[in-house]
């Protein structure tokens, strides 16, 4: 005897049931790609602890990293209230309180579960080296109360370390390479690390900072330069032309050179970072520091009144470097550029100290998902409603069957 119509009717729904809920379940898992999920973001904090000023940066780059150093940018900047830490020598215990304003808008940017894995460190500078040459230990009461302070943080606190000149250098000129994207590739640009900190008092004897000397000045740019010559050891390079000073080697100038820290800021309050010509340069420098005292603080911007008194002898500093020391001239000034940042990042040392350390943090290999194009995903709904309508009308043709 045949099936009756209902029969027929149920079991076309079942089986319409079973061929959609089965292509919906092949699309799916013949459709599925396994795909890498955006990587986790990681965080890195640096004081730049200067002569003048302490700055906090904060760093940021992926956790899957790019032959094996961190894809570093600048998500933070910020100055510390105050003067450098070198100032509270004999007050080590309120150094912490001058970093504490920084440190919070670090731990309000940075992610709270992020917090314990993101390490935090301290380099200072030219002014601790100073105090670390004249006492040694007011420096490391310094140094000790600093690491108080900031190791009741919640980051990782790594310690604060005292920088050579030579690593500030190099440091930074890692930085300059890698924010114009010249350190993965050929040719890097060509910079002279520690221009400032390696060339100070090059060749000659350390000052006796055991005594306290009083400085007067007379106003006369040119007695100031001839002081400043006296830091230069000239004489040794015997007429050589690939020899700077102190009998160091140095290639001809040529190419592309930054200039920035206290090149730039210097420059900057002179208005003379628009690559002005080096003549130019040096009469606006000679011009200022034969300006009045007065006319001077008078005409001077807002803030600028704790570094007014040296932009004279640091602007004779830096032409007497660049001229006479590296052997720049009317043909190559216009190949400095005085810059405060480059590729969204302050240029100093921190950055090039961030992903030197960068190599100490292990890589974390990217999460894995899996992922579906949009036209395969429509059809499966397609098919999964058509199972659950199918279904639905077995169930109904069923109870029906039952009540007839």
């Amino acid at each position: 005897m045949g099936l009756t119509w209902k029969q027929r009717v149920f079991t076309a729904l079942l089986g319409a049931a079973a061929v959609s809920g089965l292509t919906a379940l092949l699309l799916v898992l013949v459709g599925t790609i396994n795909v890498l999920l955006p990587p986790d973001t990681k965080f890195g904090i640096v004081f730049d602890a200067g002569s003048s000023h302490t700055s906090l940066f904060v760093y940021q780059w992926p956790a899957n990293k790019e032959n094996d150093t961190g894809i570093v940018s600048q998500a933070l900047a910020c100055q510390a209230e105050g003067p450098g830490i070198s100032s509270y020598a004999s007050d080590p215990a309120r150094v912490g309180e001058s970093l504490q304003g920084c440190l919070e808008e670090a731990l309000a940017l940075i992610p709270k579960a992020k917090h314990y894995e993101t390490p935090m460190f301290l380099g200072a500078t030219a002014g601790m080296r100073l105090l670390s040459r004249k006492n040694r230990s007011q420096a490391e009461d310094v140094f000790a109360a600093v690491s108080r302070a900031l190791g009741q943080s919640p980051v990782d606190f790594r310690g604060a370390e005292l920088l050579t000149g030579q690593d500030e250098g190099a440091f930074g000129w890692i930085t300059i390479n890698y924010v114009l994207g010249l350190l993965v590739k050929l040719p890097l640009l060509w910079a002279r690390p520690g221009a400032e900190q390696a060339a100070g008092r090059a060749g000659a004897a350390p000052p006796d900072l055991s005594q306290n000397v009083t400085v007067e000045g007379t106003g006369n740019p040119g007695a100031c330069i001839e002081a400043l010559r006296k830091l230069f050891n000239f004489s040794s390079c015997d007429g050589r032309e690939d020899c700077a000073f102190a009998g160091v080697y140095q290639p001809p100038v040529q190419g592309q050179f930054y200039a920035f820290s206290n090149f730039y800021y210097t420059f900057h309050f002179l208005n003379l970072t628009s690559k002005p010509s080096l003549s130019g340069a040096n009469a606006t420098i000679w011009e200022f520091c034969l300006r009045p005292w007065k006319l001077v603080e008078a005409s001077a911007p807002p803030g600028q009144d704790r570094w007014l008194r040296d932009y004279c002898a640091s602007g004779l500093y830096i032409l007497t470097l660049l001229v006479e020391g590296y052997g720049f001239s009317e043909e190559t000034w216009g190949g400095i550029e005085f810059r405060q940042q480059a590729g969204g990042a302050d240029i100093g040392w921190t950055l090039g100290y961030m992903l030197n350390l960068t190599n100490l943090i292990p890589a974390e290999a990217p999460a894995q998902g899996w992922a579906q194009s949009f036209g395969v995903w429509a059809a499966g709904v397609v098919f999964v409603v058509l199972t659950l309508a199918a279904t639905l009308g077995a169930v109904a043709v069923q109870v029906f069957w039952l009540q007839d």
